[in-house]
């Protein structure tokens, strides 16, 4: 018999995966609450899925007035950025259409803030039929009331909760991959 997390590993190993680093950006973190916990673990998460994955997708909320994304968190390369106005990324006809084009399924979910832009996306993303995961150590809200209740909310509407180092240690799969050792070093950092 399965139970919830088999169903969640076999989705994740079977599906095309994407990681959304959303809103992380100089004036909106600032009153984040466990904003150095979760900078760090989006650093771990960028570094660690540019080694072992492809599809990285940034977004800015009105960047005009909000700034860009915080340089420590912006990926190497091969990344796609969207600026927007909307909450939900799931607005965005162009990122839909990349999702579509590069046959993703699975979005990993990750920035800032969880019970905004984040749940907004998320239920947007359910209701398309897209695979959403969450990482809650990964994400925050000014009050952690507000994250909390995101993370419930969203989890009640078919999305699945985990840490940053349960799904980097999910997407490496095993310890004898030749990338495992860049991955643990990225872990014990």
């Amino acid at each position: 018999m399965m139970n919830d997390q088999d169903i969640y590993t076999d989705k994740l190993s079977l599906k095309v995966n994407a990681l959304l680093i959303i809103d992380i950006q100089e004036k909106i973190i600032r009153p984040i609450f466990d904003k150095d916990l979760i900078i760090k673990n989006i650093k771990k998460l960028i570094n660690a899925y540019q080694i072992l994955e492809e599809n990285i997708f940034v977004s800015e909320q009105n960047p005009l007035k909000l700034g860009v994304t915080i340089p420590e968190l912006t990926p190497i390369a091969g990344f796609r950025k969207f600026e927007k106005m909307e909450f939900s990324l799931a607005k965005i006809e162009e990122f839909l259409k990349e999702l579509k084009d590069k046959k993703i399924t699975n979005l990993i979910v990750c920035g800032i803030e969880t019970h905004i832009c984040i749940q907004q996306t998320v239920l947007d993303c359910l209701q398309k039929g897209f695979e959403v995961i969450l990482i809650s150590d990964a994400m925050g809200s000014r009050n952690r009331a507000d994250h909390e209740i995101a993370l419930q909310r969203m989890s009640q509407s078919g999305a699945f909760i985990t840490t940053t180092e349960s799904i980097i240690f999910e997407l490496c799969k095993t310890a004898d991959r030749k990338e495992f050792k860049e991955i643990r070093n990225i872990i014990l950092s």
